[in-house]
């Protein structure tokens, strides 16, 4: 890359010199995170957090593209973070009510686990 591309960059108000680098550089471990989180069982997800990961990247991803100057560093992760979110939130619907219907329609028992057990 030539000295002249990345003075530009270095200088550019979004560059790494400011906050608005930094920032969603660092907003990146939440997309990470949320992508080694694929391995665990869909039981564990919890639908607020991920809910608020999908909606807070579709709305910072469009915020990005609309304040001057553009933040594409932003709209990356603000993309990933909505993506990964909504793919939770599907692993998690699914799991929660389409494999319940699946173990109906087999004649198997459905036992709730958020039901406290009644002592005798």
């Amino acid at each position: 890359m030539p000295p002249s591309k990345l003075q530009s960059l270095w200088n550019h108000p979004a560059g790494p010199k400011t906050i608005h680098f930094w920032a969603p550089t660092f907003k990146w471990g939440i997309t990470i995170a949320n992508v080694a989180d694929f391995s665990k069982p869909p039981d564990t997800l919890s639908y607020p957090q991920q809910l608020a990961v999908g909606l807070s990247g579709l709305i910072w991803s469009r915020y990005s593209t609309i304040v001057t100057p553009k933040n594409w560093n932003l709209f990356s992760v603000s993309l990933g973070m909505s993506a990964t979110g909504i793919y939770q939130l599907a692993r998690k619907a699914r799991h929660d009510y389409y494999n319940s219907k699946e173990n109906v329609a087999q004649g198997e028992e459905i036992i709730p686990t958020n039901v406290p057990k009644v002592r005798s």
